[in-house]
């Protein structure tokens, strides 16, 4: 269990001596050290961040508990608590309150990600998108996340955000598919557009939409950037996405518009169990994350739904037998499109640990003029930032054996990293007598 309190001798006289301590510390190192004391201060940040949580939930129930003895109505009780929090935190009240809300979350409801939290191993931010992302679960299919998630450290250690959301929804929809699917039918109702401001007399217009049409309307104006930049456009691809938005809104009968009326293609990684009706497990759409089965099937097989005034071109890209992505091989030196498109659909976004950008390049693990092959074991999906680091003095990184594509990523200092491609689909389990399943491989 972890502690309800900080250790009596911590308190805020010896945490203001170590912030003293901090402002000296680091300089004689080398920069394997300084590596080293930079990943010791993160852990430290996340570590004080969740005793920062548990003093929260003391004072809230200290409060209340104060309140209550002196008549407070119970309506009342805890009147004022985020206020205070607000100040010692130099932030406003409504910052407060949501610090206080998860740390009440985390507390009751969360303890194997709060141990993890407290011993330094995820982020706040971490704790809250597990809080968030399990917030409409009943109590015990929210701890059997909780457990699967952060029972293990080095598990939810090692998760990018976008990867700990999408598996936080998968396990959701995997436990409770009814409500997971009646909120995705809520939330399609709450479809809307906004515009607030922004730095520098620019504004940001939202659209909160549907899978199908936000996946869709966001693979048009890609396409239609990426043409008119291989036409010679010196304009930037998100310059060109954006103008492309406008020119289609406001001017929508002038100008060239090559793409208008063409088919969009919607990457759809699904087992076909799913889409037989033998299975209800989720599927996974390119450049979004899980959706549940009746979606997937209706992006398959198409609804009344999907009329979005131009047709829809689909693939599934899956092993039957193994729910393993299909995997080409070729003797060019750089990645073909097809290739590209496997790659893209097994790793999801960027391969390099806890980035969670979306790929931009077909890169060879081991460079080609090192020897690599273009094949699938010697491919990845990174972002554009990621491969260029990649290629900086001093990095190295190799295919590694595993059940799943496995890259090994040594850096300068000599730090060694791992990435492992996400699975395809969920495990599949087979019963042996009554009551009892197994794990098939």
């Amino acid at each position: 269990m972890f502690e309800t309190a900080p250790l009596p001798s911590m308190d805020g006289t010896r945490v203001r001596a170590w912030i003293a301590d901090l402002r000296s510390s680091g300089r004689d190192l080398d920069d394997a050290g300084r590596i080293d004391l930079i990943r010791a201060l993160e852990e430290l940040t996340c570590a004080a961040a969740a005793t920062q949580a548990v003093t929260t939930a003391d004072f809230d129930a200290s409060q209340r508990a104060e309140q209550a003895d002196r008549g407070v109505p119970t309506a009342q009780l805890g009147r004022g608590v985020a206020a205070q929090i607000a100040l010692a935190r130099r932030e406003s009240p409504h910052r407060a309150q949501q610090h206080l809300g998860l740390a009440k979350i985390l507390r009751a409801e969360l303890p194997e990600t709060m141990k993890a939290f407290r011993a330094g191993r995820i982020t706040e931010w971490k704790a809250t998108l597990v809080a968030r992302e399990t917030a409409c679960l009943r109590l015990h299919d929210r701890a059997a996340i909780d457990a699967e998630l952060a029972g293990n450290p080095d598990r939810i250690e090692a998760m990018g955000d976008g990867e700990l959301v999408a598996e936080a929804r998968r396990l959701a929809y995997r436990l409770d598919p009814a409500s997971f699917v009646e909120r995705r039918r809520r939330a399609e109702a709450e479809r809307r557009v906004t515009l607030r401001p922004a730095p520098d007399v620019m504004t940001q217009l939202s659209a909160l939409l549907p899978v199908k049409a936000g996946v869709a309307l966001y693979a048009v104006l890609t396409r239609e950037a990426d043409r008119r930049r291989a036409e010679g456009d010196q304009r930037s691809r998100g310059q060109l996405m954006a103008d492309v938005l406008v020119d289609r809104v406001l001017h929508p009968q002038s100008g060239e518009d090559s793409a208008r009326g063409a088919g969009v293609m919607i990457n759809l990684v699904v087992s076909d169990r799913v889409l037989w009706g033998d299975s209800e497990e989720a599927g996974h759409v390119d450049g979004y994350g899980p959706v549940p089965a009746d979606l997937a099937r209706e992006l398959a097989f198409g609804s009344d739904l999907d009329d979005l005034g131009r047709r829809w071109f689909r693939r599934v890209y899956t092993d039957p037998a193994t729910g393993s992505l299909v995997a080409m091989d070729s003797t060019a030196r750089l990645m073909p499109g097809a290739l590209a498109r496997v790659l893209r659909l097994r790793d999801r976004t960027c391969r390099t640990p806890w980035c969670d950008a979306p790929i931009r390049h077909s890169d060879h693990v081991r460079a080609v003029v090192d020897g690599g092959e273009t094949s699938e074991r010697n491919g990845q999906g990174l972002c554009e930032a990621c491969n260029h680091a990649k290629q900086a003095m001093g990095w190295q990184a190799r295919p590694s054996p595993g059940a799943r594509h496995t890259v090994e990523i040594t850096t300068p200092t000599g730090h060694t990293h791992r990435s492992r491609a996400p699975a395809q689909t969920e495990p599949r389990y087979q019963e042996r007598s009554p009551g009892r399943w197994v794990l098939v491989a």
